[in-house]
């Protein structure tokens, strides 16, 4: 089997955010669950705050992880960028 390539894979994803967010919404649910992202990284990818997807993470019985040092970075890197 061949390897994908990250382009490839960048392209896919996209297609797949827009024609199911549903799916692609999953996904990253799935990549947060498995310790592959940040909590940061997930709400930066489904355009939301970190504090909104952690309340909806909540009410959906979503476990929610500490803060890591990463995603204190990528906050206050969001913040920078925005403010």
């Amino acid at each position: 089997m061949s390897e994908i390539k990250p382009d490839a894979l960048q392209k896919v994803l996209g297609d797949i955010k827009d024609q199911r967010p549903e799916i692609f919404r999953s996904l990253v649910i799935i990549a947060y669950l498995d310790g592959k992202i940040s909590l940061s990284k997930a709400s930066e990818l489904l355009g939301l705050t970190r504090i909104e997807l952690q309340t909806e993470f909540k009410s959906q019985g979503i476990p929610i992880r500490t803060l890591s040092e990463d995603d204190v970075i990528a906050e206050v890197e969001m913040l920078r960028a925005c403010c």
